[in-house]
């Protein structure tokens, strides 16, 4: 008997709701045709919101619950002296992630084939696997991050423990049967509890002068304690897992157009670049805008009193005591449960779209389990390991702190291959970047392996900053 082709199944038996792919992308952005100027001229400045897509939810899962940890410890700890990270990073961040959504939107695949087609196997497969053990740990961190949260609401009667079984099933369980968008719908209010900061940042009455200046002149420390937190700072803020995120979901955009195949994505107009653009502005723009707030109301409030660390989320959550009073554990808990709760989606789906691309394996979060198993199981088991760890009862602000860090050094080799990809005429023709694009994103990459390789001498037994 001759056995014929394994046949995919059809669009209706594949995707989990058939019909959202008219007006949704499995990320929970708008299709493509939808996402840009022309569009939010047609619906209005009211549904300007609406039509963002992956550049605004890679934003705003950019300020998870280790970049609230991490803002929080560098403002007690630093004060203002730390502020002027948020006015530096935001050009190399919005050029990083600009970079990803070109070679996604003009190749029409994602940033797993593409690397994997220009450089060795062995070298992206070593970046790509050090990018999903770090989101791994960094999953682990803000499902203790969620529990924490959690736990603040109940005034402490039920321990964080007891909460992170809970939320792991949650969020799995929206993965594996409903697709981003029902979890960015169902959870995008509660990111908006980091305004609060930002309102807070004016209650606080900080010296206008020295935040001025401590804004846009860098401060600098040459020792150990520095030179980490400066680590993790760009580790939370430009993060590897946002670079395959982004380039996904660009391409899940594409397909949820009807652009099912490579040769009808590849190539991106004018105008949807420009869409692109905008997209990814307004996202880093909200995510450094709430990074600037937290170390400015970290610093007045603990740093300005003589408290330079924070040990406990109930302690972080008194920052916010200007603005809530007695109520300030309320707006941070759903601040940290808010942004756990759509960045670990990111994180775990970020690593499954990373080894699926890299293998050669089919799967995206709108196409339902049964058919993408591996897919799945890579989500399944990030998550799986990310609860592990906090059955080790890790301290959770520290943890947050040092999952920064740890994406402060798994970063520099992936940003190497990304510069590079987008810097090939062969591959990007006529999208290849420009000298600005070109300069921001080798300055970003520049700056965080000076940072990285720093640390690594500061942590050798008598370096020479230790």
């Amino acid at each position: 008997m001759k056995l014929g082709p394994d046949l995919e199944p059809s669009e209706g038996e594949l995707l989990k709701a058939p019909h959202e792919g008219d007006d949704v992308a499995a990320t929970g952005g708008p299709v493509a045709p939808e996402t840009g100027v022309g569009a939010a001229r047609r619906m209005g400045p009211k549904a300007f919101l609406q039509i963002l897509g992956p550049g605004l939810i890679t934003g705003a899962s950019d300020d998870d619950p280790s970049g609230i940890g991490t803002y929080s410890q560098a403002g007690a700890q630093f004060g203002f002296g730390v502020l002027w990270t948020a006015l530096f990073t935001f050009p190399l961040m919005l050029a990083m992630q600009e970079l990803c959504a070109r070679i996604a939107l003009h190749t029409g695949v994602g940033l797993g084939v593409s690397l994997r087609r220009k450089f060795p196997t062995w070298l992206v497969g070593f970046c790509i696997l050090a990018m999903v053990v770090a989101n791994t740990i960094n999953i682990g961190a803000d499902l203790g991050a969620i529990a924490a949260g959690g736990s603040l609401l109940t005034r402490g009667r039920i321990a964080p423990i007891w909460l992170v079984v809970p939320a792991a099933a949650l969020i799995v369980g929206l993965q594996l049967f409903a697709s981003y968008r029902v979890i960015f719908n169902a959870f995008k209010w509660l990111t908006l509890a980091l305004f609060a900061y930002v309102i807070t940042a004016f209650l606080v009455h900080p010296p206008v002068v020295k935040v001025l200046i401590a804004t846009f002149v860098p401060h600098l420390e040459f020792n150990k304690a520095f030179i980490t937190m400066l680590v993790a700072i760009l580790g939370t803020t430009i993060s590897p897992y946002l670079f395959f995120w982004q380039a996904s979901s660009e391409v899940d955009e594409m397909k949820a157009a009807g652009q099912r195949t490579e040769r009808m994505r590849k190539g991106v107009t004018r105008s949807a670049m420009r869409g692109a653009r905008i997209d990814v502005f307004v996202g880093m723009a909200f995510s450094q805008l709430v990074m600037y707030a937290i170390i400015l109301v970290s610093a007045a409030t603990f740093n300005a009193h003589g408290a330079t660390g924070i040990a406990t989320a109930d302690q972080a959550a008194k920052a916010l005591e200007p603005l809530a009073g007695s109520l300030a554990f309320v707006l941070f808990a759903a601040g940290f449960i808010g942004t756990g709760l759509l960045a670990i989606p990111v994180l775990s789906g970020s690593a499954a779209y990373a080894l699926a691309e890299f293998t050669g394996l089919k799967g995206t979060l709108a196409e339902k389990p049964k058919y993408r198993p591996t897919f799945y199981a890579v989500i399944v088991m990030a998550t799986l390991a990310g609860v592990a760890l906090n059955l080790l009862r890790i301290d959770v602000i520290s943890a947050l702190f040092y999952t920064a860090v740890i994406n402060g050094v798994v970063a520099p080799p992936l940003m190497v291959l990304i510069a590079l990809l987008g810097s090939d005429k062969k591959v990007m023709e006529k999208r290849v970047s420009g000298r600005v694009s070109f300069a921001l994103v080798w300055i970003a990459t520049g700056g965080m392996t000076i940072a990285a390789l720093l640390l690594i001498v500061t942590l050798v037994p008598h370096g020479p900053l230790s």
